[in-house]
């Protein structure tokens, strides 16, 4: 039997109790069928684009699952919508905001899904708790692992410790 794939999904919040929005996000993928197998620290990052704003927590968990990638990224933003997400200006603040950004190995791009995210590569926000957690997965495209590429990110935006991984619930 071929075991689960290892899927990473960042966490990121900005408006209202940062950290119950993180743990609610937690706990809504664990009932939309993610067992999570780790969380990272929590981080206190610099908004990246967008209008101005507050600074965000951001997170990422593994996990394990036998869900699809269509049928987890569905789940991600399902439980977006249950913490009152509303999408409209890019970039802007949000209660909650779920990004898969690995689902194993799969390389994919469709008209609803890309992985791995598009952009991972890019964020220190997303790569700094996934080195965390993973620091030898590897980018199934660009070949590097996530230590790898937290150290060789061009993005200069600050990326602090906020809390342990507990915060996560």
């Amino acid at each position: 039997m071929t075991p689960p794939p290892a899927v990473f999904v960042a966490l990121g919040t900005n408006l209202g109790d940062r950290e119950r929005n993180l743990a609610r996000g937690v706990a809504g993928l664990t009932r939309r069928g993610l067992h999570i197998t780790a969380r990272s620290s929590v981080y206190e990052t610099e908004p990246v684009g967008g209008p101005a704003q507050g600074a965000y927590l951001n997170a990422v968990v593994q996990a394990e699952t036998a869900l699809g990638a269509e049928a987890v990224l569905a789940s991600c933003l399902g439980v977006e919508r249950d913490l009152g997400r509303v999408r409209g200006v890019a970039n802007a603040p949000r209660t909650l905001d779920l990004d898969l950004l690995l689902y194993g190995g799969l390389v994919a791009r469709t008209a609803s899904l890309e992985v791995p995210h598009p952009r991972m590569h890019e964020r220190r926000f997303v790569l700094v708790p996934l080195a965390e957690i993973a620091p030898g997965v590897r980018h199934p495209v660009l070949g590097l692992t996530a230590a790898e590429m937290a150290a060789a990110c061009p993005d200069p935006s600050a990326v602090e410790i906020f809390g342990p991984p507990g915060l996560l619930g």
